[in-house]
């Protein structure tokens, strides 16, 4: 993937190929998560702009609605954006999702930045994704145009491919 331009910002999101880099961040204000967690098994990692927006409402929706699709490959879902946990918390059971909310807000950006997804100008995450393999290995990414919801096809698709490699 190539840089793109998103909100008048250059990201350059990492490249299918390259070790996905470890990180941990918070759930709950007294909960983490860590990626090496998740080793042995794939990892759909969503980079997000911000709770509560119209877009991000929908796409995480629609992931939640298509857990058990990604449980048929028995990956784990993250979605990761710069808002606190607290937003984090209150959006998810608002919005009734069933997948760890990761809060890079502190220091704010950090992961997002590593991912090659953060845009400085407006202080947050790009709409991006990453498909990793149970090694820890990025298999797939796709960074989203602004406003647009990336649906669920890529991720299903790159899915499939870790499943029946070749």
């Amino acid at each position: 993937m190539t840089e793109f331009q998103t909100k008048n910002q250059k990201v350059s999101p990492l490249k299918p190929g390259t070790k996905a880099p470890n990180f941990t961040l918070k759930t709950t204000p007294d909960q983490h998560v860590s990626l090496r967690d998740f080793l042995g098994r794939p990892v759909v990692l969503c980079f997000y702009p911000a709770d509560w927006s119209p877009v991000c409402s929908d796409q995480l929706g629609l992931y939640a609605q298509l857990m058990p699709e990604f449980r048929k490959f028995e990956a784990e879902l993250l979605g990761v954006s710069v808002d606190g946990v607290w937003s984090h918390l209150a959006f998810s059971k608002d919005r009734h999702l069933n997948f760890p909310l990761l809060s890079d807000f502190d220091p704010k950006g950090a992961i997002s930045r590593t991912y090659g997804v953060f845009t400085e100008g407006n202080g947050e995450s790009a709409r991006a994704l990453f498909v990793i393999d149970p090694k820890g290995i990025i298999r797939w990414s796709y960074l989203s145009p602004d406003g647009v919801n990336p649906g669920a096809d890529g991720i299903l698709s790159a899915l499939e491919k870790l499943k029946s490699p070749g």
